[in-house]
Order: structure tokens, then sequence, then C-alpha cells
């Protein structure tokens, strides 16, 4: 965007003669917006357990919509700074949010496709993103950069539209002790009468669950890191700290080169290659995660993008090379072919496994009384190292004095990400698949090892505990299932005390 460039700039001079804005600059630009997403999600559950997630969600779009108003109306720098940062605080809000609103309304058998279209929709975004970047970059007027962000208008007011329609989850009426309010937003949410008996069975279940968590106590931001709930913020902050250090946003920001060396070099095909792949590679990751389950695709995703990004990374090293000038020699085009086909796969892998999962997994494994928080810190991590790697590629990548120059070997830096990655879904990543939220906890509470996760079936309610109802015969278990697994629920072996324990002692 020349005219941005030209208007923007306070007297800086590119490489190629023109004015633009000094790299510090541009460093300022990029780190505001994710110094606001990081800390709109740490705030995020002020809102979110205060005033409830819909109308949070509302509050949240329209931090963002102020944002995007001093972007466009700005001219010069400290404007569009100001609106960079309140956007990105909108955006770090709203991506708690919606997360936490999703996992609390979705049935538990399609929770997984709900919550991960999430990413569907982050993916899409990108895709529309690039469009209009392309459609505007030659504009000779304040159009070239005030119609891309005004476009973000329209997806604001859509999310505010849609929320006035929908009701607030049940979880949180239920925290509230509004339990009529609750049986109205369950109904509307399940198409169901009041009277329906899995209504009342889905109502029971969640007021237990919040009775049980209040005998022992409230959480605080410390509580999190406390007890048993350390293994859970630990596996919500690792899933989402890995998701970034997979590679996937140095694919989109700064593999403009790998597909040049081939041959390709419109960065708008390029674009358009990676996010469509993107787009449609997460559509078979809803349809499996609440098929196969988390564990399988996190651990078979991790797997095919770890052997993607080593053959991506041996296939650079040995067939590129760089001049006095730190310009890149390609000797083998054929092998450069073969490492952008790589990259696509591992697109693929992680769009349709770690893409929406990360979302799906931290949305889901953390109790009501400490969900918003619980959840706001694994997404600010998730930004925290969207940041980092931001800020520090360039200096891994680049060639000349003060810089690594790594090129193609910063692939090695992902592979070993990536495998990390699989070890710890084996280790850390529990199987949801099926289970309500509630089960959820229960399912933490009662196995302390992830690998015998999937054996876990549940042996009482929330309900049953509470004496909210009676225990008639074979114990209550999704499916039908009445025989617990072996050893993973015995007291003895759980992650912390059994609830019954617990709540006796306090």
């Amino acid at each position: 965007m020349d005219y941005w460039q030209n208007l923007f700039s306070t007297g800086y001079v590119n490489t190629k003669g023109h004015l633009d804005v000094s790299p510090s600059q541009s460093s300022a630009i990029v780190s505001i917006l994710s110094a606001g997403t990081f800390f709109g999600s740490l705030g995020s559950p002020l809102l979110a357990d205060t005033i409830g997630r819909r109308l949070a969600l509302i509050a949240s779009s329209w931090v963002f919509i102020f944002g995007v108003i001093l972007q466009t109306a700005s001219t010069a720098l400290p404007l569009f700074l100001a609106g960079r940062f309140f956007a990105g605080f909108g955006v770090g809000l709203i991506s708690v949010l919606i997360p936490l609103y999703q996992s609390e309304t979705a049935p538990r058998w399609i929770r997984g496709a709900i919550v991960g279209a999430y990413q569907l929709a982050i993916t899409i975004g990108l895709l529309l993103a690039a469009v209009v970047d392309y459609a505007t970059q030659n504009r000779q007027d304040t159009g070239s950069y005030r119609i891309p962000v005004a476009v973000q208008f329209a997806w604001a007011i859509i999310l505010i539209g849609g929320m006035l329609f929908l009701p607030e989850t049940p979880r949180f009426l239920i925290k509230k002790g509004q339990h009529d309010r609750a049986a109205r937003s369950l109904c509307k949410l399940r198409r169901l009468e009041h009277t329906h008996v899995a209504i009342q069975e889905e109502l029971r279940e969640i007021q237990a669950n919040h009775d049980y968590e209040m005998s022992i106590g409230s959480a605080t931001y410390l509580d999190c890191f406390r007890g048993p709930m350390l293994k859970r913020q630990l596996t919500g902050m690792g899933l989402q700290a890995l998701q970034q250090l997979t590679g996937i946003n140095f694919i989109f920001y700064y593999g403009t080169q790998y597909f040049k060396n081939s041959g390709i070099q419109d960065p708008f095909t390029i674009q358009m290659i990676t996010s469509c792949i993107n787009v449609v590679s997460t559509l078979p990751g809803l349809w499996a995660v609440d098929k196969l389950g988390r564990r399988p695709l996190l651990l078979w995703g991790a797997v095919g993008m770890c052997l993607s990004q080593f053959l991506v990374a041996m296939l650079g090293t040995l067939t590129t090379g760089q001049d006095s000038q730190g310009n890149i020699i390609v000797y083998n085009v054929a092998a450069q072919k073969a490492g952008i086909a790589f990259v696509c796969i591992y697109i693929f892998f992680f769009a349709s496994t770690w893409g929406p999962l990360a979302w799906v997994v931290t949305g889901e494994i953390f109790p009501l009384k400490s969900r918003a928080k619980g959840l706001s810190m694994a997404t600010a991590t998730n930004w925290l190292l969207n940041w980092a790697i931001a800020y520090a590629t360039p200096y891994l990548v680049n060639y000349g004095e003060g810089y690594a120059n790594l090129q193609s070997k910063i692939f090695f830096v992902w592979f070993g990400a990536c495998f990390i990655c699989i070890s710890f879904v084996y280790f850390f990543i529990y199987e949801t698949k099926g289970w309500s939220l509630e089960q959820v906890d229960e399912l933490y509470s009662e196995v302390t090892s992830a690998r015998k996760s999937a054996a876990w079936k549940p042996s009482t309610t929330f309900a049953q505990r509470q004496g909210l109802v009676e225990t008639v015969g074979a114990p209550a278990a999704e499916g039908g299932a009445a025989a617990k697994a072996e050893g993973v629920n015995d007291p003895q072996h759980s992650d912390g005390a059994s609830h019954q324990d617990e709540k006796a002692a306090v």
C-alpha cells in the first residue's frame, strides 16, 4: 500500500527509496495489537463472570468497533496505534468469550464441532482478508487502508446482532442462582419443553456440580495453579502455546520466500494457496472431533506436522544456499516444489487437528467456577506466543549482522516443537469426547493418567452425589455403560481427593 506508506511515514525512507514507516514503527504497529489481545484475554473474566457471557460478548464487540473506528479515522500513526490497541483488546476479549459461550451451550455430542467452528471462522477470515487486501492495495487514496479496516465493522455487527437473539448460558445463570432463567435458556438451546426429562436431568447435573464446587470454596486466579487444578491449567496453557510453536504463523506471514524459491512469484497466489488449504482442511477436523475423539486427532496431527516440518527443513537446507549479499540460491527447483508440497501437507494436518482442537479442549477442561479465568490464561498464552514468534522470527531468519540467518533451518525449530506436541498429547490430553462439562470435571477428579481417560465411564452423576436424585439400579453412565473402567475410578488413584472426601473435609 504505497499510499498508506506515504501518508503514515514520519520521514523514513526504505531500501527502495520510498517513504515508509521505520522498522521500529512497524514493530510497534504489530506488537501493540498483540499487547491488546494479551491484556484483553486476561481481562475477559471480569466481564464474563459479572455481566454474563452473552452481554460480555456484546460489550467486547463494541470495544473492537471502537478500535476499528480509530483506525479508519486515522491519518497519522498515533491514532492508528491507539486503534490497533483497542481493536486488539476487543479481539482478546472475544477470543476467550466465544469458546466459553460455545462450550457452555453446545450439546455434548457435537460440542467439539461447534467450538471447532471458531477456528473455521478464523481461517475464512484470513482468506477474505487476503482477497480484500489484494483488491485495495493499489488504490491511491485513503480507501487503500480504510476499506480493509472498515470491512471489520460488518463482522462485529453480525456478532452483536446474533447475540441479541441468543440466550445467556444456563451454566452462568445457575452460577448466579437464577434457576428459572437457566431452565428457559436451556429449553431454547435444546428446543425442548421445560418438562422434558433431558432438560430436568441436565439442569440438576449443572446445579449439583455448581453446589459441589461452591462447597469447597470460590476460585481466584491463584487457585487455578493450586492442587488438582494445576494439571488442567498447565494443560490448557501448554496446548495453546504449542499450537503457536508448531510454526503455523511463520508459514502464513513469513513463508512467501519459500514459495518464490519454487517458482511461484505472485504473493497473492501464495496467500490463496495457503488460505484455501487452511479453510478446506478444517472441515474434516470438525467432523472427526466428535467421531474419533480429541486424543487421536491431536496425537496423529502432531505426528503429521512433525514429519512435514522435518522434510521441509531438510529439503530447504540441502538444496538452497546464499551469495555474498544474502540472496537465496536455489540448486534444485524440484526439491523446492516438493518442500512446498510438504508445507501444504503440514497446513492440512494443523488445520484439521491442532487448529480447532486447541480451542475445543481448553473450552471444556475447566470447572464452572474457574472456567472463565482458566480459559483466559490459556488464551493469553496463545497471544503471548503469537507476539513472541512474530517479534523473534525476522531476527532468526534474516541475513545480516545481528541476525541468526537460519533461513530454511527455522523449520527444524518447528519440527522440534511438533515433536514435543506428540509427547504432550500422550501424557497430558484427556479424552473428553461425548461427556458433558460436568462429567469432564468428574473425569479429571477420578483419573490420574491421560492414557487411561479413554476407558473411563462415569459411575454416578453429581446430582446423585448431592442427593438431588436417588441412585436407582445400575450407575448412570453415558450410553448406558454401567461399569467403571478398571482402576481409573479408584479414589486412591484420583487426581486429588475424591468428590466425597473433599466435601467431607470442608
